[in-house]
């Protein structure tokens, strides 16, 4: 990640087990961890915590964190997540850390985040977001022009483009190919202003009237080839 601030955002949790006195503790929330066998997960009374970390440049593991935030079980994950990080954008601001200039800074999340909403939220920031996605999505291509003499409304989006079917992605705006030292040679595909389906509900249910945001979104694939010939794909 070559940007002048790159920074990681994630949501770990603190299990109430490790306390004596969890069970009388207030603003308890189930929280989701991994368990000792291999794929088995568990859902235990805890603290779930914001970390945002900064990354460094290279491919060492090393990070700075930069803030923690323990959310309320009445909280929106996504409106705390936006809040905090343009908390800690504003404290880098007046450190000197990012200046006006400087490339944007890139926020990388998993794929438990809402990466549609929180652009919308932080779209008045000089940020790029990075995240990924489950591979069982589906988004959808822009639609084609409607021809003049057809008559009637526009439609909003073209066709479906589902991540675990390949006949329906159309051929990719960007091809490149590189080795890697570990991994064998790493073929990243991206295809341009894919789009997801929002609806009124949820999140967006007190959006002003008009086009829901997204409509322009990018959205990259990578995918992995490693030594092994074993091929991982990764949705960002």
């Amino acid at each position: 990640m070559v940007r002048s601030s790159a920074g990681s955002v994630a949501w770990e949790p603190w299990p109430g087990t490790f306390r004596p006195d969890a069970n009388t503790s207030l603003d308890r929330l189930f929280c989701h961890t991994y368990g000792r066998g291999r794929g088995s997960t568990q859902m235990i009374p805890g603290w779930p915590y914001s970390f945002i970390a900064a990354l460094e440049p290279g491919r060492t593991s090393w990070t700075a964190m930069l803030d923690v935030v323990r959310p309320c079980p009445w909280d929106d994950a996504i409106a705390v997540t936006a809040a905090q990080v343009r908390d800690v954008f504003q404290r880098l601001y007046a450190t000197g850390q990012w200046q006006i200039g400087d490339p944007p800074v890139l926020v990388v999340v998993d794929a438990r985040y809402d990466v549609t909403r929180l652009a919308f939220l932080l779209a008045d920031l000089p940020m790029e977001l990075l995240g990924r996605m489950r591979s069982d999505r589906v988004l959808y291509i822009p639609p084609l022009p409607q021809p003049a003499s057809k008559r009637g409304r526009k439609p909003k989006r073209g066709a479906e483009f589902a991540f675990e079917v390949a006949a329906t992605q159309p051929t990719p705006s960007v091809t490149t190919v590189t080795d890697t030292t570990h991994y064998g040679k790493a073929v990243a595909t991206a295809w341009d202003r894919l789009h997801p389906l929002l609806v009124r509900r949820s999140a967006w249910a007190d959006h002003p009237e008009g086009d829901l945001p997204g409509r322009s979104k990018p959205e990259r694939r990578s995918c992995f080839e490693d030594r092994l010939g074993c091929r991982t794909s990764a949705w960002m």
